[in-house]
């Protein structure tokens, strides 16, 4: 009789013999599979932690410039970056001392007027074009039931404890962005230097030529586009003031930020709320929103615009508006705001170390047509 032993089996079918390395490709996948789920539920958790990081980078390049005019001056690095940074808190905490009250009452009672914002704006619409359009359904529409706006003005206006609440974790991630900020900005170079040490010698040049181009144009840009809305919120500011216009304060504060960081379609965007909110009071004041902030626009593309982002990087268009889309999609309002200053850096790494040939369209042109000049005529085709 046969020897049927399981040992007799497996030495006499190969076929059921499993090869030396599935084993190993099995552990491998299981371990990759492990790896990505690990790496997902880090970044979810941490997500906060280190949005905030890529903001306290953001702004240590920001900040660069001015840090290296003090350090040319003769101050250390750590001192020249304190400097900036002390300077950075005094003017904002005189802008809290100054507007942080009325900022909030006005954020709070705007919310709150939205609803008769928008009917005063139908009403208008249907006066002046003859039109129909129901009020209830477009503020139903636009989400703005007052369950809806009694939450919202709650965000804005909490109780004691919530306040004592919300101004400590405030508290708490502003001096954490601060620290971070002072020390990725103070430790530049340093750090710089430790990232290049862990490669070969051909490669650190390559690291820090990408490093500094980084700094330089995504700073630069980070930092004109800062200074420009600052003074399209002065602007705006000062037009709805002298116009009467309620709410004048975040209104000028969205259109400052929404015109810089957002765009090809921000521009309009940043002056269709105030102009929609003036418009609810006088129809008058609504054109003159419009024409001082189209008046503005034109100063700030010919005049402005061209000396403040003189040494930064352009961006077209069309490849903003698409980082801009991408970055909300997958990091939220954060990742729109920082998704431009980090195709900057990407777009200005490209045009360094990418390759550019010469066109030779022209010369193609002039082929073609001498190639269908002495190509015959085929059957069907009529000639000249």
């Amino acid at each position: 009789m046969a020897d049927e032993t399981p040992q007799a089996l497996e030495r006499g079918s190969p076929a059921r013999r499993l090869p030396p390395w599935f084993r190993r490709a099995v552990v491998f996948v299981l371990l990759a599979i492990a790896a990505y789920q690990a790496a997902v539920w880090a970044f979810l958790n941490l997500r906060a932690f280190l949005g905030l990081l890529f903001l306290a980078w953001l702004f240590a390049i920001s900040i660069e410039p001015i840090v290296e005019r003090l350090v040319r001056r003769g101050l250390r690095r750590g001192a020249a970056t304190g400097l900036v940074l002390i300077g950075l808190v005094l003017l904002a905490a005189g802008f809290v001392a100054v507007f942080g009250a009325l900022l909030v009452d006005q954020l709070a009672a705007l919310v709150e007027s939205l609803p008769d914002v928008v009917g005063n704006v139908v009403d208008e619409a249907n006066r002046r074009f003859g039109t129909d359009f129901a009020q209830d359904d477009i503020i139903a529409a636009l989400n703005l039931t007052p369950d809806r706006l009694q939450e919202l003005a709650g965000q804005l206006a909490p109780g004691v404890l919530g306040i004592v609440t919300a101004v400590l974790g405030v508290v708490f991630q502003f001096f954490t962005f601060l620290l971070f900020g002072y020390y990725m900005s103070a430790q530049g170079p340093a750090l710089r230097d430790a990232v290049s040490r862990r490669f070969p010698p051909k490669q650190q040049l390559v690291i820090a030529t990408v490093w500094q181009i980084a700094v330089e144009k995504t700073g630069g840009y980070v930092l004109s586009r800062l200074v420009l809305a600052v003074i399209a919120a002065v602007v705006t500011g000062v037009t709805l003031l002298v116009l009467g216009v309620p709410f004048w304060l975040p209104l000028a504060i969205w259109t400052g930020v929404v015109s810089q960081f957002i765009p090809t379609i921000g521009t309009y965007l940043a002056i269709a709320l105030p102009a929609l909110v003036a418009l609810g009071g006088d129809p008058l004041d609504a054109l003159w929103v419009v024409i001082m902030g189209t008046l503005y626009q034109q100063v700030e593309n010919y005049l402005l615009a061209p000396r403040v982002t003189a040494r930064t990087v352009s961006i077209h268009p069309a490849v903003a508006f698409g980082a801009v889309i991408a970055g909300a999609a997958l990091f939220g309002p954060l990742g729109a705001l920082v998704s431009i200053p980090v195709v900057a850096a990407i777009e200005a790494v490209i045009d360094t170390y990418g390759h550019r040939y010469e066109l030779i369209g022209r010369e193609l042109s002039g082929a073609e047509e001498d190639l269908g000049a002495d190509r015959p005529v085929a059957r069907g085709e009529e000639g000249p």
